[in-house]
């Protein structure tokens, strides 16, 4: 089986492709795959296939050729992420799958069909407007902190630091505890603090986070989306931009006047190559 891996700012994944949906890409292989010991390594796993040959997507093929089938590298589906997006971008360009059309490329997702622009070495997608909805908290060994739920077409809780708690410190080696009443299908959770003022932009923070069916990855597009629209929202402002810095990289919220949201951020291919799938599972 050919793969291709890639990143967007240390979130990375490995990349297949199935144009005609023939793949059996069960949970067990999706897992093996992402295995950073007995297989290639990743935060999760791209198939990259035609809408119209996947059920799920079928209804948007009129809208978008190709479907990003995402999945958590324990073998779990997500409705969307926001760095592989970039990265399924990258590749649909990098092989010449697409071409982006004047108002830019369209991606099928299990969050809707998403609009992306390409840049000078980063890549700009539009992604579903955020909703902050509710009050919770998560909980790291004895410490619980407050946040307040997102929804950015996946699930996300954005726990800001305070009284002395700082991000570096945290054991996010364990997925924090979370309300279930709230997140009945589990949650990514974000920690932020603020930053130093940066020239050009509204707001600057810092986050970590950790991934339903992940763990802490070194960045999540639509966790730094949640993060912006928290941020923005606290500053009480409507639009903006906020410099999201993750572990591997920084990212950029935008909200736009007309209340379309957008992240952008670099998106790299570092190698293709052939997996016996037998052998890693």
């Amino acid at each position: 089986m050919r793969f291709t891996k890639g990143h967007g700012t240390g979130n990375d994944f490995v990349v297949v492709a199935d144009p005609d949906g023939e793949l059996e890409l069960t949970p067990g292989l999706v897992a093996a795959l992402c295995d950073r010991r007995k297989g290639i390594g990743g935060d999760g796993v791209i198939r990259v296939v035609r809408s119209a040959k996947h059920p799920e997507a079928a209804e948007q093929a009129a809208e978008a050729e190709w479907f990003m089938d995402y999945r958590n590298s324990d073998g779990s589906i997500a409705e969307m992420c926001g760095n592989g997006l970039r990265v399924f971008v990258r590749y649909l360009l990098t092989h010449g799958l697409a071409t982006p059309g004047p108002s830019g490329l369209p991606v099928a997702t299990r969050a809707g069909v998403l609009r992306t622009e390409i840049g000078d070495g980063t890549i700009r997608t539009r992604l579903t407007t955020p909703r902050v909805y509710a009050g919770s908290t998560a909980t790291i060994g004895a410490l619980t902190v407050p946040g307040v739920a997102v929804d950015c077409g996946n699930p996300h809780l954005v726990c800001g630091l305070h009284d002395g708690v700082a991000l570096a410190a945290l054991d996010l080696t364990r997925a924090p505890l979370h309300d279930l009443a709230v997140f009945p299908a589990g949650v990514n959770v974000e920690f932020v603090e603020p930053a130093e003022p940066l020239n050009g932009l509204d707001l600057h923070v810092r986050m970590r986070v950790h991934e339903r069916g992940s763990g802490e990855t070194q960045s999540c597009g639509t966790g730094a989306l949640a993060v912006g629209a928290v941020a923005l929202r606290d500053a009480g402002l409507t639009t903006g931009s906020v410099a999201v810095d993750v572990l591997g990289g920084r990212l950029v919220v935008t909200c736009e006047p007309d209340g379309s949201w957008w992240l952008e951020g670099p998106a790299v291919l570092v190698a293709e190559g052939d997996v016996d799938p037998d052998a890693v599972l």
